[in-house]
């Protein structure tokens, strides 16, 4: 996936300054695809280029303006043309795993710490998660509250039901990251054994006796 069929997305549910994007990818569309401020704003000229957006100056502010974008025909048409191709997964680039795959290796209450942080983190994310995918729900959520705005009520059901699904995969995923985490906990305590110089403090007693 590149980034303008992100932006494309965003844009289905109205126009939208870079400044307005970039907002939108820190509080929705970043949950699913990172993008840096410094990549949005390129890439919106390149969309505007290509026709697949179309920017117009409007106030902001009392003496400046920003360009606004607003998807095209053109724009819809490739980003519904996207949405109805199935997308290859990309190859594995998984840190964390390739990390626990080697934690002989490491000490033993590094590999605990290690393993710790990633429990945190995906803590962090379910209740992040939860929280977004709560407020879709009850139609509560900024983002959802924006694009439910722009479609006809016939059309909410289904809106909710599909951004809620995506949610529930991601609060499902980051749950199967912490229980993997808890296991290695307690794998780590069951195989580690003590270190050598501690064996060797032992023998020497036992000899001494």
């Amino acid at each position: 996936m590149s980034l303008r069929y992100a932006l494309l997305a965003v844009l289905t549910a109205g126009p939208l300054t870079g400044y307005d994007a970039t907002k939108r990818f820190s509080g929705s569309v970043g949950h699913v695809w990172y993008a840096q401020d410094s990549q949005i704003y390129p890439e919106l000229r390149r969309m505007e280029k290509g026709g697949l957006i179309s920017g117009e100056q409007v106030r902001w502010g009392p003496k400046s303006t920003k360009t606004q974008y607003r998807i095209t025909e053109t724009g819809i048409a490739a980003f519904r043309a996207w949405m109805n191709t199935p997308i290859d997964h990309a190859p594995v680039r998984d840190t964390h795993h390739m990390q626990a795959a080697y934690f002989e290796w490491a000490e033993p209450e590094q590999a605990r710490a290690i393993l710790g942080r990633h429990i945190e983190y995906h803590n962090e994310q379910v209740t992040l998660f939860t929280s977004v995918r709560d407020g879709i729900l009850n139609k509560t959520d900024p983002a959802i509250i924006r694009r439910l705005d722009k479609y006809p009520e016939h059309e909410h059901a289904r809106i909710v039901a599909y951004k809620a699904y995506t949610y529930e995969g991601m609060i499902t995923r980051s749950q199967a990251e912490i229980d993997w985490a808890i296991k290695g906990l307690h794998l780590i305590d069951q195989i580690t054994t003590p270190p050598i110089k501690d064996l060797i403090s032992a023998t020497d007693t036992a000899n001494s006796r």
